[in-house]
């Protein structure tokens, strides 16, 4: 069973007197373990396509089925369930709390999903491990570096331990060294933990490190093809 699927997704805003067309009929699936790219140019759709698969905004028409459930069904409880349980996102400003410690920001999830105190420390303490910023997990963000901040949100996205992982943009604030050090991340969690991953780009460069590849272009699915690990 696909992880995700969507069938013939549109999604229509309304600008002034202006009718945007931002999904324009898109069908695609997702199977568990994917790395797959959302590629286009800025404007192109990417970040919207991501959010009705993140279950933060519902197409116009079409479906978007969830571990073969229609989300279009769910109820609000329901929607923001799948998120805090089964999704964990990556959002290319970081969206860290300047106030808490490396360690704080990534437990910040299980607060919200109840997790006992201990059992937060010890899989915040194992992600950060995971993500080589060990020696770092006292420090505050603005201590360290725009890859670091990356990495302590990839942490942070995985200790609901998420189906789904979904990152837009992911290296956009970051130098060609540093985000390809952040995919490397991605790259073997994916491998050695299963983790599906969805990230969308406009940078041909990172092509290399996902399993599969669609083109976005004025909100339409251009082409899909597989690409060699």
């Amino acid at each position: 069973m696909p992880l995700i699927e969507l069938r013939n997704i549109v999604k229509d805003y309304t600008l002034g007197d202006t009718l945007i067309h931002a999904i324009r009929g898109v069908t695609l699936t997702v199977e568990p373990g994917e790395v797959l790219s959302v590629v286009g140019p800025s404007g192109c759709g990417k970040t919207t396509l991501l959010n009705m698969v993140g279950c933060i905004d519902t197409p116009t028409s079409g479906s978007v089925f969830f571990g073969g459930r229609d989300t279009g069904s769910l109820s609000d409880g329901a929607l923001a369930d799948i998120r805090l349980h089964r999704i964990g996102f990556i959002f290319q400003s970081f969206n860290l709390v300047p106030v808490l410690t490396v360690r704080e920001n990534v437990e910040l999830p299980m607060v919200l999903a109840r997790v006992p105190p201990p059992r937060r420390r010890q899989t915040a303490d194992r992600l950060i491990e995971a993500v080589g910023l060990g020696r770092f997990a006292r420090h505050k963000p603005r201590e360290l570096s725009g890859g670091q901040r990356q990495r302590v949100a990839i942490a942070r996205a995985l200790v609901n331990t998420p189906d789904l992982v979904i990152a837009d943009e992911p290296t956009a604030n970051l130098d060609s060294r540093t985000g390809d050090e952040v995919l490397r991340v991605i790259k073997g969690l994916n491998e050695h933990d299963g983790v599906t991953f969805i990230f969308s780009t406009h940078n041909p460069a990172i092509l290399s490190y996902a399993t599969r590849q669609v083109h976005l272009l004025d909100g339409a699915l251009e082409s899909a093809k597989p690409e060699a690990r």
